[in-house]
């Protein structure tokens, strides 16, 4: 891989994509398609030519503006490279589920895979000003797909979707901005160093005084937003509900994880210490994402809005293995737990990213099929008509729930197996989510597939084979990680090794 900037292909990738969709016209899908499947097949060339040692490798570094600290860097660990398969599998699904876009199709996929660009640079690149034009730009397309092509309700939720992450974006700049002031760097390797030897917090000090927990307050404030962590998470109902599933599919199979990818690459390696010293109100609103999540699903009738708040409740066990880990090492004891909760966090990142994106593809063949129908009151019985939707759509199902022998059961064991020796007190709460989880799951299944047929359901579609060539990956891949976790573990655990052994808490 020597001498070829395979990063930056990847970025550019999508953005030709979308120049060639735009002026397809009605073959705008094929395109994407295309694209998609290119931009899958880098992603896990990325992935195949990681380091061995979990360090960051693939880096392309240009000079770019250096009187202002701005430099073109890119690089990725396991870490940065997870994501990446990650956004490529569901943008994939994404432009596969959305095979009924007659309005502006050009547009429509354009946008899409503008989004995937968006995510490849947020995962890849190495200093902010960099990182943070590609935040901004994921946002954008987001915004314009909420907004034209979702539900009647779409213009308020575009809305409250672009203020809420835009007044993240508001509190990361400023903390940024104040960090440049203070070191005169915005590279994210160099930022993290200091940090570890108590420099940066030290010329902060210096230059602004004593403000570097307002600053480690609004970087994570940024980042909660995006999860989103509770009380932030307001806009994500509305949000989920009126995009049309495919473009849903992406908010929660990928703009999710970018939050939590930067509590990992920018918040634990910059401000460690200052969120190990409010850890405990940290671990009360991660315990709350987990519980209210849960139980705000169970009162839900809509199975988009079902599943959303169901994607809180489980991005929150991300959220409490992340800032359980952030406790001063005692021992190897503490370090194996600080290992296995890390695993477990970013093994949840991508299971919850593929079986949430599945759920939603699956809930727009239902919507397709009934012309639009989505509440669990309105179906019953659909194993009779529709045996293999039924089977498929049960198991991603029962991943979603944490059953052993699927991919949701791996990432959520780790967590717990790392949480429960540093934060027992918080991991003892949030076995509340799991079982209220458990219930919301069986309650969907029930009240879906079991019972009655009602007479106007009584020829629902089964799957076409179309549908099940496309969703046979997908399935078997949740069966494969499921089995064999150590198809991701064995690429992420050396770095997550090399994070602990430099962050500093």
């Amino acid at each position: 891989m020597n001498g070829i900037p395979i990063l930056t292909l990847l970025t550019l990738l999508p953005v030709v994509g979308a120049a060639i969709a735009i002026l397809s016209g009605r073959h705008a899908r094929a395109v994407a398609l295309a694209t998609s499947v290119a931009g899958l097949a880098l992603a896990l060339v990325v992935w195949m030519h990681l380091p061995a040692d979990g360090s960051i490798g693939l880096l392309e570094t240009h000079p770019w503006a250096a009187s202002l600290g701005i430099e073109y860097k890119l690089g990725v660990d396991g870490l940065g490279a997870l994501m990446l398969v990650l956004s490529a599998i569901v943008t994939l699904m994404s432009v596969d589920a959305a095979s009924r876009v007659h309005h502006q199709p050009g547009l429509y996929f354009a946008l899409v895979l503008l989004l995937e660009s968006g995510l490849f640079g947020t995962f890849t690149a190495l200093n902010f000003f960099h990182w943070f034009l590609f935040w901004e730009l994921s946002l954008i397309p987001a915004f314009f797909l909420i907004k034209l092509w979702g539900g009647s309700h779409r213009g308020p939720a575009a809305t409250q979707f672009f203020i809420y992450t835009m007044a993240g974006s508001v509190a990361l700049l400023l903390a940024f901005l104040a960090v440049f002031l203070s070191t005169g760097s915005m590279d994210f390797g160099t930022l993290a160093k200091m940090a570890a030897t108590g420099a940066l917090e030290q010329q902060v000090t210096v230059h602004l005084g004593h403000v570097m927990m307002w600053l480690a307050v609004g970087v994570l404030a940024g980042f909660a937003v995006k999860v989103p962590m509770a009380p932030f998470h307001t806009w994500l109902p509305a949000a989920y509900a009126e995009a049309p599933s495919p473009v849903t599919m992406l908010l929660t199979g990928t703009m999710s994880k970018m939050g939590l990818y930067g509590l990992l690459r920018i918040a634990l390696p910059l401000f460690g210490h200052q969120i190990a010293q409010i850890r405990t109100p940290l671990l009360v609103l991660a315990v709350v994402t987990v519980v209210m999540g849960a139980w705000a699903a169970a009162a839900q009738k809509d199975l988009k809005r079902v599943l959303a708040y169901s994607s809180v409740n489980h991005l929150g066990y991300c959220l409490l293995g992340i800032f359980a880990i952030a406790v001063p090492t005692v021992g190897a004891a503490t370090q194996a737990s600080q290992a296995a909760a890390l695993n477990g966090v970013m093994l949840q990142m991508f299971n919850h990213g593929l079986t949430a994106a599945t759920l939603f593809w699956f809930v727009s063949m239902m919507q397709a099929r009934t012309g639009g129908h989505r509440g669990i009151d309105d179906f019953g019985g659909l194993r009779k008509p529709a045996p293999v939707f039924a089977g498929l759509m049960g198991i991603a199902l029962f991943s979603s729930l944490g059953l052993p022998g699927l991919n949701g059961f791996v990432g959520e064991f780790l967590i717990f197996r790392g949480v429960f020796p540093l934060a027992w007190v918080a991991a003892t709460f949030s076995i509340l989510g799991l079982l209220v989880t458990a219930a919301v799951i069986l309650t969907v299944i029930q009240k879906v597939f079991a019972g009655p047929v009602p007479e106007h359901w009584a020829k629902f579609p089964d799957l076409h084979g179309g549908e099940r060539i496309a969703l046979a990956p997908v399935i078997g891949l949740m069966l494969l990680l499921g089995i064999v976790p150590r198809l991701i573990v064995d690429g992420i655990n050396p770095t997550v090794v090399n994070l602990l052994a430099h962050w500093r808490f």
